[in-house]
């Protein structure tokens, strides 16, 4: 079942790591200067749930396209073609298959969703707990754990290698551990603005406020 909220709730998270304000004032230098001066991102993904046990949930594919602050475009391209796109005032979710769109005001989605933790301007270390953990391979690791006790994701592992983001795994208070891996990452490339702007497709159901 493609659950657009569930999803949100979980990819908005790390959506928002990069689309908000936060600068990485504090930690690890290289995750200063990942994160620090840090304009546009994209990048491939693979996107896989595995429950308490280990066993799959959802495995997806897609692009990814950040613009800070507040803009931001997810397209899954398999198993089903679906789009999450934030235009800087609202947030836009299309399923193709159902050709139904949902959309809200971004201000409205952050507050019902633990995405809120990573929406205002703090410094990374006022939003979690930052420790930099051992790696047995030529990559580094660093555990974010939430400093809000509301937040459904209790931890974020970062993975670098060579100064690149390359995997982002959180583990949520139900057991579930999502894992995003990125290939073909570029870091600061100009992007068109009309990556970030959705119209409704006309054959497609609208609900919410679409302004």
């Amino acid at each position: 079942m493609k659950d657009f909220a569930r999803r949100f709730t979980v990819s908005g998270l790390f959506l928002l790591l990069f689309a908000s304000a936060i600068q990485a004032d504090s930690g690890p230098g290289y995750v200063q200067d990942f994160f620090n001066e840090l304009r546009t991102l994209q990048a491939d993904f693979d996107q896989q749930v595995v429950d308490s046990e280990n066993n799959i949930q959802q495995s997806s594919q897609g692009h990814m396209w950040i613009k800070r602050p507040g803009r931001f475009r997810w397209d899954y391209e398999t198993p089903y073609r679906q789009q999450i796109v934030a235009d800087g005032e609202r947030l836009w979710s299309y399923d193709e298959d159902l050709e139904q769109v949902t959309v809200q005001k971004v201000t409205e989605v952050l507050t019902s969703t633990p995405a809120m933790l990573l929406s205002g301007d703090q410094p990374l270390e006022d939003v979690f707990i930052i420790e930099e953990r051992p790696s047995g391979n030529s990559g580094r690791q660093v555990l974010l754990t939430p400093k809000s006790a509301d937040s459904n994701v209790t931890a974020i592992t970062l993975y670098f290698d060579a100064g690149t983001l390359v995997r982002i795994q959180a583990l949520d208070s139900f057991g579930n551990t999502t894992t995003f891996s990125f290939t073909n990452l570029e870091r600061n490339r100009e992007l068109d603005p009309r990556i970030f702007r959705f119209i409704p497709p006309a054959n497609a159901d609208v609900v919410g406020d679409a302004g």
